[in-house]
């Protein structure tokens, strides 16, 4: 489990095939400093295990389905990416519910820099858009971001927007984003829930997913 509070910003340095999934070296010398054989570590937003580390690294495997549903499939070696460790019990919760499990991924489409900020509009799959609302929570990228607009239900093309202060542009890759870029997408938990609820209250077998 994480906060979507992003601690430092970690460079891929190796990418090895490992079956039909990767093994990846991240150089993160915080994280790394007292990582553990198996413990979470978030990568962009994807929950991977520790498999072994040094003083400044650590390795991890993707399987395939992760890399064929996570914008992390198209990482190669010199890829920045968000980490965050996984919360600690009786932690403060700065962020909101995030559990590392990608749901989609979206693409930036638009970036509008302002004199302190930057707002980021980002495409969403339209099987997440009932799950995005104006003012709730997303993880971009594995950070923990409040939704500032959202595309009308009915728009042939769903969307949303995010706010970056500069704390969140210097602090995680998201600062670096231009258009074109595909980034990780993990909607709400609870609405999330709700959807499946609702979807076995009205007689459905599943949710729009």
């Amino acid at each position: 489990m994480f906060t979507g509070i992003i601690e430092e910003i970690g460079e891929i340095t190796a990418i090895v095939p490992a079956g039909d999934g990767w093994r990846l070296t991240v150089r993160a010398p915080k994280a790394a400093s007292d990582a553990v054989h198996g413990e979470s570590i978030a990568v962009s937003g994807v929950c991977l295990t520790v498999v072994g580390s040094t003083a400044d690294t650590f390795d991890t495997d993707v399987m395939k389905q992760t890399l064929d549903v996570a914008a992390i499939g198209g990482a190669t070696v010199g890829t920045r990416v968000n980490i965050e460790k996984a919360m600690p019990v009786g932690a403060r919760l700065g962020g909101h519910i995030v559990q590392g499990h990608v749901d989609g991924v979206g693409t930036v489409l638009e970036v509008r820099p302002g004199a302190q900020w930057s707002v980021l509009r980002i495409s969403l799959p339209s099987d997440l858009a009932p799950l995005v609302v104006d003012k709730g929570s997303i993880s971009v990228d594995g950070t923990s971001l409040t939704v500032s607009a959202v595309s009308a239900p009915r728009a042939a093309e769903a969307w949303f927007e995010v706010s970056l202060i500069p704390e969140t542009l210097a602090a995680t890759t998201l600062g670096a984003r231009v258009v074109g870029d595909r980034v990780n997408l993990e909607t709400d938990i609870l609405a999330r829930h709700v959807e499946r609820l609702l979807a076995f209250r009205s007689g459905q077998e599943g949710g729009s997913r």
